[in-house]
């Protein structure tokens, strides 16, 4: 389902990938755009792993956004409350969360989505970042 105004999770704000999702999602919910389906898991699974990894709280992200914060001065307000990564914390955490899904503690999950969407035989589908685009409708991208 192709739904406007959500990016893929592959896109980046300041080097990470995945935020700049967070933040559509944020956005969309707060103008009670977002899918009910998409709404159930606010916060929680790569919402979760993104704010701990810059160490701050989902609540608080939220709140900072709903402000009006544009993405730079979210990722910033980010760097500011919690942690500024370094470039190699940002690349092992682009690294680990691209690839989630394969061979990994999430491949099962990934292969029950395939199924339950009938991506069965969608083998460009390796990870759950290209399930999320397959999806929503985006091609799958190929990644170095």
């Amino acid at each position: 389902m192709s739904i406007s105004g959500l990016r893929s999770p592959y896109e980046k704000v300041g080097e990470i990938v995945y935020f700049g999702r967070m933040l559509d999602k944020i956005r969309l919910h707060a103008k009670n755009s977002l899918p009910t389906a998409y709404i159930e898991n606010l916060g929680e699974a790569f919402d979760k792993m993104c704010v701990r990894f810059l160490r701050v709280t989902y609540p608080e992200l939220v709140e900072e956004v709903k402000k009006g914060a544009s993405d730079e001065t979210a990722l910033e307000w980010c760097f500011s409350k919690g942690r500024r990564p370094t470039d190699e914390d940002i690349f092992a955490w682009g690294e680990f969360i691209r690839k989630r899904g394969w061979n990994d503690s999430a491949s099962e999950r990934l292969k029950q989505r395939k199924a339950e969407n009938g991506f069965e035989n969608r083998d460009e589908i390796q990870t759950m970042f290209d399930y999320i685009d397959a999806d929503e409708g985006r091609p799958i991208r190929q990644q170095p």
